[in-house]
């Protein structure tokens, strides 16, 4: 593996821009940031040519890549060439996400999750079954079920791959939450119609984030402000937003922004082109919808996201990079990656300032 010296750009490790620096990368991680005329020997030296530099990007929230949707192949071949795909396009970090469906499919979508091994994949993020019917997007109706301590046990028992899920918050009673809890999971609030009292008791009881803000919640409305408004008033909660301008509104997210600051990072919520099983996604004209028009899902990559949030948005480079790398790796409490920092995973991509992706490196190694 090449010892790789990246100069000639500017480089964002996450808390600091730096110019006229070197990034230093040996062994897969990051060795340190140096003045560019103080090169160590034995580095191999990449001249960007004033592109910028920043950490590989995180997404919490994705169903597939290409023509792979994860919960209809259920396959590690399907698994390795979504990871593939992805890193191609920036992301270097992704939480593989099922939406609700019947508990055989959940269970064997962990099955084989439990027998892959990518360094791209940070494991499972189950958006569903213990949702709220009323705010069910495209998630079908019948397969939403009430949480119960049984159930919880059922389906995580052993699945050591689950590592996030999005749950109603109104629909669990406090021993049930208690319980999931311990599981350790990443736990959001999503899919719910809960009241402004009823999401400022979630996040109190311990519930740190939220599912694609505005998306299939309770808005914010001047007499019951909904769940949209407990993520704005609530001092620590976080909630992931899609910003390829269908799912939300760039003057929203723009609002956003201006309330929750740093609590606010980017998912793309991904999905792929599918014509078997529930989610049969039909791309439209930036997004993907079900064959009867209810939005389904993105059609973005998280580096796209990041140029949207700069052009469309007005948010400066720097924090659009955070909302896309630092702030969902503080929300996973990892800190080898989504920075720049001595002795992080060496995930880098390389950019120019109109947003071409000029390359992505991968746990050291220059993949394109």
């Amino acid at each position: 593996m090449d010892r790789i010296a990246l100069i000639g750009g500017k480089i964002y490790t996450g808390n600091m821009v730096l110019e006229g620096k070197a990034l230093l990368l040996d062994q897969g991680k990051v060795v340190a940031t140096v003045d560019s005329n103080e090169l160590p020997s034995g580095y191999h030296v990449h001249d960007v040519h004033g592109a910028n530099i920043c950490p590989g990007l995180v997404d919490l929230q994705l169903y597939g890549d290409g023509s792979d949707l994860y919960s209809a192949e259920l396959s590690i071949p399907s698994l390795e060439r979504i990871s593939a795909g992805l890193i191609k396009k920036g992301t270097t970090s992704y939480m593989m996400t099922l939406a609700t469906n019947t508990l055989p499919v959940f269970k064997e979508a962990i099955r084989v999750a439990e027998n892959f091994k990518h360094d791209a994949f940070l494991g499972l993020h189950l958006e569903g079954p213990f949702l709220n019917p009323k705010k069910r997007g495209a998630h079908p109706a019948e397969l939403i079920i009430e949480p119960t301590k049984e159930r919880i046990g059922d389906l995580l028992d052993g699945a050591d791959v689950v590592k996030m899920m999005t749950i109603a918050p109104e629909c669990i009673a406090d021993d049930v939450l208690e319980y999931l809890q311990g599981y350790g999971l990443l736990l959001s609030a999503g899919h719910s119609n809960a009241t402004f009292e009823q999401g400022i008791r979630a996040y109190d009881l311990g519930i740190p984030t939220s599912t694609h803000l505005f998306n299939a919640m309770s808005p914010l409305h001047h007499r019951e402000v909904g769940l949209v408004g407990a993520i704005f008033n609530h001092p620590r909660a976080q909630a992931s937003i899609i910003v390829d301008g269908h799912h939300v509104d760039f003057e929203a997210v723009k609002i956003a922004k201006k309330q929750m600051g740093e609590r606010l990072f980017m998912i793309t919520d991904a999905v792929a082109a599918c014509n078997k099983g529930i989610y049969q996604h039909v791309l439209n004209d930036g997004y993907y919808s079900l064959p009867d028009g209810t939005i389904s899902g993105a059609a973005i990559s998280l580096f796209e996201g990041i140029r949207n949030c700069v052009e469309q948005v007005g948010i400066p480079l720097d924090e659009a990079i955070r909302m896309a790398t630092l702030y969902p790796a503080n929300l996973l409490k990892k800190e080898d990656i989504g920075n720049l920092n001595s002795g992080s995973i060496a995930n880098v991509i390389v950019f120019t300032d109109d947003f071409k992706l000029k390359h992505v490196i991968f746990k050291g190694e220059i993949k394109f």
